[in-house]
């Protein structure tokens, strides 16, 4: 104990090192999913099917071509009718990759497997310059 009292300044600097250590570690969890990259080519070769999980003046201001706009709300009772086939890769999107997360999550549930998060959502598909379209 006298240790730590004596070299206080020391232990604090060991404390927030390990903390700077981690902060990646941490950010990675919070963007974790498919990049961009990856998610187009899942759509190319394995005709994935994505589903824009934000609320519908969202998806007006903007989403990826082709995505489909199912509310997070509303995903548990309609995906089984916007994507009849539990095989194929599905991909949800929302503004920031966090309602995307909790969306694979209920896909899971309801059967799709193949069903994955745009890390970082449409912030990161524009990020790549990637196309997207307005309602």
């Amino acid at each position: 104990m006298k240790f730590l009292l004596d070299n206080w300044m020391l232990v604090t600097i060991a404390i927030l090192s390990a903390a700077m250590l981690m902060l990646p570690v941490v950010q990675g969890a919070a963007t974790a999913g498919l990049d961009p990259q990856s998610a187009v080519m899942l759509m190319n070769r394995e005709k994935a099917v994505v589903v824009d999980v934000c609320e519908p003046a969202e998806f007006a201001a903007g989403h990826i071509g082709g995505a489909k706009n199912i509310p997070l709300g509303e995903l548990e009772s309609k995906l089984a009718g916007a994507v009849k086939n539990k095989n194929v890769p599905l991909i949800l999107v929302c503004q920031s990759g966090a309602r995307s997360g909790r969306a694979v999550a209920v896909a899971k549930k309801l059967g799709y497997e193949n069903a994955q998060s745009l890390g970082g959502g449409l912030k990161a598909w524009a990020a790549a310059n990637l196309p997207t379209e307005k309602a």
